[in-house]
């Protein structure tokens, strides 16, 4: 049996759409160990095909010399063949000065003589679907018109443990995910999620990191202002961990394009996620159990959003109508739909 290095992109959902990647590499008898920033980790330990997870005491930016030769120096001889998900330079860095003889990675960033085995790397916003662009890695692309969709497990354990912290029963709540980590530009309007919260007759949780805390105050307010009592703001107070183990038991989920959008397609939550200036034909939610609402794909909808996707983190028209224009009705339509099965 062979042993192999990934080392995983930094994102969130990036994370979650290796997972068809690894299981293919396990399948074929592979021993997987995921190379992994703190942030992302705990994606990797919820994926049954990972041995092991390394975490990288790396932070964003910079190449971080010293840290990365030391970090390689300790897997030396480890392992037969390393596949690098991201596309820059110091990623490869690490597998080869470790020496690891097979070096696979997409080309980018002046890297080539870093990798043995070098894919040809378009735009970002050409390659279609992520998920088949990590599968990729493995040279065993998905037959035409299938796609593997990304499965999470977590233990018992800590769902039990997530629910008993916030006094909360399973599929007795809905989660909402207001924020994306790209910009304003995928964030679904914050009295949107307000006005659609206070129409929910079960409680309602608020995911965020600790930068989106005040968007998720916000929503609370607004919430409570249209008569809203069971809204609650999570964000900032939860590990990701947690926030996996609230997603995997919630009764439904409604998001934004963002990394906990793809944890929940993950579980096979049902799910509402709300598309603006990226693309569900490059990210989808890859679950029979979710619903996108993407007015580009709306041929009916007035004036037509010729501009989408812009993949910009702000509307440069300055309107966001990809995103205005999505009513709370709409996405309770939508929720409705889904939850009914």
């Amino acid at each position: 049996m062979s042993h192999s290095l990934v080392i995983a992109p930094q994102w969130i959902g990036d994370a979650v759409m290796t997972e068809p990647l690894l299981r293919c590499l396990a399948d074929r008898g592979e021993t997987i160990a995921v190379a992994a920033v703190p942030w992302v980790a705990p994606i990797y330990r919820a994926m049954p095909s990972v041995a092991e997870v390394i975490e990288l005491p790396f932070q964003h930016g910079g190449v971080q010399w010293s840290a990365r030769r030391a970090m390689a120096l300790a897997l030396k001889g480890r392992f037969e063949r390393a596949y690098l998900g991201p596309n820059s330079l110091k990623s490869a860095l690490l597998p080869w000065w470790a020496g690891i003889p097979e070096r696979i990675g997409y080309l980018g960033e002046s890297r080539y003589v870093l990798l043995t085995q070098r894919l040809p790397n378009p735009p970002r916003h050409s390659r279609g679907s992520m998920v088949a662009h990590y599968l990729a890695l493995a040279g065993s692309p998905p037959p035409l018109g299938t796609l593997p969709a990304p499965r999470l497990d977590l233990p018992l354990e800590l769902l039990k443990s997530g629910l008993h912290a916030q006094q909360l029963s399973t599929a007795a709540y809905v989660v909402m995910v207001p924020g994306a980590e790209y910009g304003p530009a995928k964030r679904w309007p914050a009295q949107h999620f307000a006005a659609l919260a206070a129409q929910m007759r079960m409680p309602v949780m608020l995911l965020g990191s600790a930068k989106e805390a005040d968007l998720c105050a916000d929503i609370v307010s607004m919430s409570q202002a249209l008569g809203a009592t069971q809204v609650r703001s999570l964000a900032g107070t939860t590990s990701l961990s947690q926030a996996m183990a609230l997603i995997a038991a919630a009764h439904s989920v409604v998001s934004n394009d963002s990394g906990l959008m793809h944890v929940a397609a993950a579980f096979g939550v049902p799910q509402v996620a709300v598309f603006g200036s990226s693309s569900p034909l490059h990210t989808p939610p890859l679950s029979d159990r979710a619903r996108v609402l993407w007015l580009k794909n709306q041929a009916d909808h007035q004036p037509p959003l010729d501009c989408a996707p812009c993949f910009e983190r702000m509307c440069p028209l300055g309107h966001t109508r990809c995103l205005n224009d999505v009513s709370p009705a709409m996405v309770a339509q939508a929720w409705q739909a889904v939850v009914a099965g």
